[in-house]
């Protein structure tokens, strides 16, 4: 069974100014999602879900209308702040999103098979595809998987980053993710983020998350039951948000579920602010001048 793409969508880009998800950065305006999708159809995913928000469903649909439907099947999901669990107890006023964990959680519908996780708005390289692809080929029946990036290779030029940097066993096991504010280079081009009155330094190849995640359909259920605790005892706090870390590190403190941290040698890039842009565009100059990506990418495709 092929597994599925499934996005993360829904953020409106309040620090960038717009959606994200739709901004040009290919030659021919292709957008960051545009080469995420070419590339899970390069190595074999069956199906992408897009969590969205009703809101912009309209235009998000057409934007992408008529580019890969014919390469994969395409469902849309709404990312829905009163789509909970029956009987749980929350703020029913609240404006704010839920989290990650949540809107991977409203796909339960539509999703029955191993599935990956991404944020539409992060460029993860072909190889990240590839090596989830093949490790959920490969894997126990029920292991997770994390693609982990080295540090380096997601720092930015242009300011600090926030980076969730992982703990793993001698097999390669996740033992934790910590969330790991304002990492940036000092005045010696050493990474380093403040600890009380100083800083902390930290190995270029310190594994770190991107929010990449190999999942099986049972997530669901493990998913559903953590949230409803979490409406239980944070429900009413405005700002509470339901992160997939907090539902893994609980999996695997539990020993419900073991993750493993899949290698990756790409280089990771995204955009937080409109000061990305011009940079993200060159990357993506650079790869095309390299062969991997065509000038008109889904002109390629439907070619070949």
């Amino acid at each position: 069974m092929k597994p599925t793409l499934l996005v993360l969508a829904a953020g409106m880009g309040s620090r960038y100014g717009g959606l994200k998800q739709m901004d040009a950065f290919g030659p021919s305006g292709e957008t960051l999602l545009d080469y995420s999708i070419y590339d899970a159809i390069e190595v074999g995913f069956g199906k992408v879900v897009f969590v969205i928000r009703e809101s912009f469903n309209e235009a998000f649909r057409e934007f992408f209308k008529g580019k890969f439907e014919d390469k994969i099947d395409v469902e849309f999901v709404f990312q829905d702040i009163h789509d909970v669990p029956e009987g749980s107890i929350y703020d029913k006023t609240r404006e704010k999103p839920w989290g990650t964990a949540h809107a991977v959680w409203v796909a339960r519908k539509v999703v029955n098979e191993p599935f990956v996780v991404i944020n539409a708005d992060d460029f993860y390289g072909r190889g990240a595809y590839q090596n989830v692809y093949d490790h959920l080929e490969a894997s126990e029946e029920g292991t997770y998987s994390l693609i982990g990036y080295n540090l380096m290779k997601t720092m930015s030029d242009h300011g600090t980053v926030n980076r969730g940097v992982c703990a793993t066993d001698n097999k390669n096991k996740l033992k934790s993710i910590v969330e790991t504010l304002k990492i940036g280079f000092d005045e010696n081009k050493q990474i380093v983020y403040p600890d009380g009155d100083g800083t902390e330094s930290l190995s270029p190849d310190t594994i770190v998350s991107m929010n990449f995640w190999g999942f099986q359909p049972d997530y669901f259920d493990y998913c559903e039951a953590q949230f409803k605790e979490f409406l239980e005892k944070d429900g009413d706090k405005p700002k509470s948000e339901f992160f997939i870390p907090l539902l893994v590190e609980h999996l695997i403190a539990t020993g419900e579920k073991e993750v493993d941290v899949v290698s990756c040698d790409e280089e990771w890039f995204g955009v937080t602010y409109q000061k990305d842009k011009p940079f993200v565009k060159k990357r993506i100059l650079e790869l095309i001048d390299r062969g991997v990506y065509a000038k008109d990418l889904w002109a390629k495709a439907k070619s070949s």
